[in-house]
């Protein structure tokens, strides 16, 4: 079965060192925030999420279902001391879900304590099933995928406002979550980068199933066709979402790749071609409905709306910051497909 993680949440921070240290935990509070019922730090945390401090007692009294652990640290490890923390949560009841590359369920007390309280540990990065190959055929429903001139673009976060937007107008839609944060704050998802790479396309088309014709699956996107070290895991998402509309995203002041300092960024153009050129072999009619960009790095507001300017008027689309001018002009451009 997917990964079914049931909330409210406690945000277990541990040691983290700084705010950025936090980042999973920012992500799936901004998104969530009613999920979200408070946070546990131990006493060399340096993140703080605005919630309320909260005990494992305190947490269970509020009705918390599950300790979150929002830390990405380096090399995506547990530490020895978030141990206790988190097999006194599960002795009290909840689940613990981890995003870090190593897995919750391989630490022998934290699993014995689990089956003994018949709690689960959700290692979202690792998906808990095995998946067919893709097929292409064509299934029923619309499916929009975000897609990047490059990794860590905002990918997670134009979808996530796309179907908050589609929602708002009463429209029927599913965010499609496919990397650990956007599992948090779905509740549900499969993390295709730890799928064998011959399985990503069959992974999403189970992810994104047959629906009715008016509904859309707005799936997030992960990597970039452009990025030399991530193509891959774009390419099975392409393939197996069969897209109707694509939406690029865009960090616009970056020299390079990100982690590829000798990669320059790639043409936008030579993006949207790419990416439709993929999209088509699963959906003839896959196309680029706008173009989400992230101006935040960006020096004056004269600079970023000339750049949005210039964006749609020679894509002949919307080019919108996601963050400072919603999606509703893609939302507009999406409804009329």
């Amino acid at each position: 079965m997917v990964i079914q993680i049931e909330h409210p949440y406690l945000m277990f921070l541990g040691d983290a060192a700084d705010q950025l240290a936090a980042k999973t935990a920012h992500g799936i509070v901004h998104w969530r925030r009613d999920w979200c019922l408070g946070q546990l730090r131990l006493p060399d945390c340096h993140a703080d999420l605005g919630l309320p401090d909260m005990s494992i007692a305190e947490a269970v009294a509020v009705g918390v279902r599950t300790l979150v652990i929002g830390v990405a640290n380096r090399g995506g490890v547990v530490g020895e001391n978030w141990i206790s923390t988190m097999i006194a949560a599960i002795d009290a009841g909840m689940d613990v879900a981890s995003g870090l590359h190593a897995r919750v369920s391989d630490l022998s007390e934290v699993s014995a304590a689990a089956s003994a309280n018949d709690c689960s540990i959700f290692d979202v990065r690792h998906p808990g099933r095995s998946f067919e190959i893709g097929t292409g055929f064509p299934r029923p429903g619309k499916r929009l995928l975000t897609v990047g001139t490059d990794c860590s673009v905002g990918k997670m976060y134009t979808a996530l406002a796309i179907e908050e937007e589609l929602s708002t107008r009463g429209a029927k839609s599913d965010f499609r979550a496919t990397g650990q944060t956007g599992i948090f704050i779905a509740g549900s998802g499969v993390s295709v980068d730890a799928v064998v790479s011959d399985f990503i396309s069959g992974a999403t088309e189970w992810l994104t199933p047959e629906n009715d014709p008016d509904h859309w699956d707005i799936v997030e996107g992960q990597g970039s066709l452009f990025h030399p070290s991530y193509a891959g895991v774009t390419m099975g998402l392409v393939h197996g979402a069969q897209s109707d509309a694509l939406v690029l995203c865009h960090e616009p002041t970056r020299t390079h790749m990100r982690g590829v300092p000798h990669q320059p960024l790639p043409y936008i153009a030579d993006c949207i071609e790419g990416h439709l050129s993929a999209a088509r072999l699963t959906n003839p009619r896959a196309l680029c409905i706008g173009i989400a960009v992230n101006t935040s790095a960006m020096q004056t507001e004269e600079a970023r709306t000339a750049l949005l300017q210039d964006l749609s008027a020679g894509f002949d689309m919307p080019a919108v910051d996601p963050v400072r001018d919603g999606v509703a002009a893609i939302v507009d451009r999406l409804e009329a497909i």
